[in-house]
């Protein structure tokens, strides 16, 4: 499955309206969304693909500025600085009631979108952490056996195992444990979270 990239202004009418409508908390319903927007469902669909695929295009429109802004937000360099933006990152997903409001109402559905290859979602988090990483090694901060690609996947799913444990073991999301994690994946035993919950 991949995103929609359409230029029209129906496109970017719609998809403005599933984002306003999720990040209200709101079931993402294609019908009724058609029926707001003044269209019948066939032209919706033209306009941004199946339910899933507007979903998709919902979260990584929120998802991704979120990242970025992880990414801008680290001080530190290397490991250190990997560890902090997924924290950072997996933490405003702990945080986010919208996010967790999707994943409880509809929390197979939210996994399989947020975390196998039948979205994008995983994809773009992925090749995001990868250009992190890259760059990390690239200034010479980071030395690993792994490759930036494989280590950016482990990294997601580290992260995935933990703001999802809820769903996945009844245990509570802890971005705190996912950063340890991921720091020690990239060599770092004594790494510390900063700016977290206790």
């Amino acid at each position: 499955m991949s995103v929609p990239r359409h230029s029209s202004a129906g496109y970017e009418q719609a998809v403005d309206a599933a984002r306003r409508k999720f990040l209200a908390g709101d079931r993402l319903d294609m019908q009724k969304l058609a029926a707001e927007l003044g269209v019948n469902p066939s032209t919706l669909f033209r306009w941004v693909g199946n339910r899933d695929q507007l979903l998709a295009t919902v979260l990584w429109s929120l998802a991704e500025p979120t990242y970025r802004a992880a990414m801008a937000a680290t001080t530190r360099s290397g490991a250190a600085r990997i560890a902090d933006a997924a924290a950072m990152f997996d933490q405003a997903l702990i945080d986010a009631p919208y996010f967790r409001a999707f994943l409880r109402r509809e929390p197979e559905h939210a996994l399989r979108l947020l975390t196998t290859k039948a979205s994008p979602v995983q994809q773009e988090i992925v090749a995001a952490t990868e250009r992190l990483v890259q760059q990390e090694m690239d200034r010479g901060n980071l030395v690993h056996p792994m490759s930036a690609h494989d280590l950016a996947y482990l990294i997601a799913r580290i992260s995935e195992a933990f703001v999802y444990a809820d769903i996945i073991t009844g245990e509570s999301p802890d971005a705190a444990k996912a950063a340890v994690a991921v720091a020690a994946l990239l060599g770092d035993a004594t790494y510390v979270p900063k700016g977290l919950p206790s």
